[in-house]
């Protein structure tokens, strides 16, 4: 089985005038991708989205920033089968807590089962009222997590707040820090909490995936996501190459980062000991310098691209 997460970055279905088009793959938040001709690259954009998951071939697709299930079968339906891919008859995308519709969702071909959302969560739920981080009447997430299990294995789909939006990232008072950090401790109390009741805990077989924002290392910062890494977890990225794991790069183009993240329990990690991700870069903007390799045709110098992340995909065979 191949499973496959990506950041699609903010894929929308709009229906001015009553005509169905998608939102490209742009967050607004650059002079250049705010612009009548910048809107005018959106179905492009889509499109090479569309490639790059064409190209994984994948059985379970993880996504996020996808803002309903109404755009993600109207993106299924029109642009994946448009590209030769086999249809994913299961699809999920549940309503999350960002107010901008930047939500998990899900397709596979295997079904999905034991399906939870998060989303409404409270930090009291969780016994973590009195965390930094825990703020009164807001949820744990500021998104969601999704748990699920498909043909055997427990998946659990995240996206973390990001450094970007506020907050410098130092541990200790910064909030965002502090929010992400809360986020990491309830996954693991949710994980253990759905298998570690059960008489084969130490056999489960899990894997943590998605966006988890985390930033760019700095010296001496303790990382946020740290109660979700080993020894808790095996951290598959880092079988790849050094120089390789990195899926997104900062927008002034300077720094390389791996936000992107695939965790497994310890079991998972021992079935699949040859098991090593590997990032789809096709689709990623002219401007990413460090990716020397071949472009999906359309690529442009900024736009149009797929995404600002790449996607990341494994092989577990036998699943």
């Amino acid at each position: 089985m191949r499973i496959v997460s990506f950041n699609v970055q903010n894929l929308r279905l709009r229906r001015p005038g009553g005509r169905a088009r998608l939102d490209g793959a742009r967050d607004h938040d650059m002079p250049e991708d705010a612009t009548p001709e910048a809107r005018a690259l959106d179905l492009a954009d889509r499109r090479l989205t569309a490639k790059v998951l064409a190209r994984a071939d994948a059985d379970v697709v993880c996504l996020q920033e996808v803002f309903d299930r109404a755009t993600l079968d109207f993106f299924h339906d029109h642009l994946l089968r448009h590209e030769g891919v086999a249809p994913f008859p299961y699809r999920l995308c549940l309503p999350g807590n960002d107010g901008g519709g930047r939500n998990l969702a899900v397709m596979s071909r295997h079904p999905l089962q034991d399906v939870a959302s998060h989303a409404h969560l409270m930090p009291a739920d969780l016994g973590l009222a009195g965390h930094p981080g825990a703020r009164q009447g807001r949820p744990v997430f500021c998104r969601d997590c999704l748990m699920l299990r498909v043909a055997g294995l427990e998946l659990v789909l995240c996206h973390f707040k990001a450094p970007a939006e506020g907050g410098d990232d130092r541990a200790g008072p910064d909030p965002v820090w502090a929010q992400r950090r809360l986020e990491a401790l309830a996954v693991r109390r949710l994980i253990e909490a759905r298998l570690g009741a059960r008489p084969a805990a130490a056999s489960a077989q899990w894997l943590v995936l998605g966006d988890l924002n985390e930033p760019l290392a700095r010296g001496g910062q303790e990382r946020a996501i740290t109660p979700l890494l080993p020894p808790f977890s095996v951290d598959l990225v880092a079988r790849m190459e050094e120089g390789e794991r990195w899926t997104w790069v900062t927008p002034d183009g300077i720094e390389y980062a791996r936000p992107d993240a695939m965790l497994a329990s310890k079991a998972l990690a021992a079935r699949f000991p040859a098991a090593v991700p590997f990032a789809l870069r096709e689709g990623l903007a002219g401007e990413v310098a460090r990716y020397g390799g071949p472009r999906l045709d359309g690529v442009g110098a900024h736009r149009p691209h797929a995404s600002d992340h790449a996607a990341l995909a494994i092989d577990l065979p036998g699943l």
